[in-house]
């Protein structure tokens, strides 16, 4: 697979399970409304009172699970950062393009936008014999 399929297949997803660490070291997900750039970024909006916000701002290493249902999946690993200025303004858009109602969240008392970069990408397709798995490193 190529940066163009596994683009594909995120982008099929609205969903993603995302993972971090809290200051205490236990791991914690959560399921997040998500978008997905051309460059393989995952963009999510969350508030600042969430603890998946206060752990990537301490801790930005985490990962994100796309897929369901059957056996194709995607997992990802990278860093997460919250983007500022006309940055932010960008990624934000990104995320309307898939979730139009993300615009009358705005105003919401601390609401945000999370942008996870990559550093490694594995798709695994488990529907079919011999499975497929591909890897890249970013």
């Amino acid at each position: 697979m190529n940066k163009p399929s596994f683009h594909v297949f995120m982008a099929e997803h609205r969903y993603g399970v995302v993972s971090s660490i809290s200051s205490t070291g236990t791991p914690q997900s959560a399921l997040v409304g998500i978008a997905v750039t051309d460059q393989l970024e995952i963009v999510f909006d969350t508030l600042r009172s969430t603890r998946k916000y206060r752990n990537l701002m301490a801790r930005p290493a985490c990962s994100v699970v796309l897929g369901f249902p059957g056996e194709k999946t995607l997992q990802l690993e990278g860093n997460a950062m919250e983007p500022e200025g006309a940055e932010r303004t960008r990624y934000q858009e990104a995320y309307f393009s898939t979730w139009p109602d993300g615009r009358d969240r705005t105003g919401w008392t601390g609401m945000t936008y999370l942008v996870v970069r990559p550093t490694w990408i594995r798709f695994s397709d488990f529907d079919q014999r011999p499975p497929l798995i591909e890897e890249i490193t970013i």
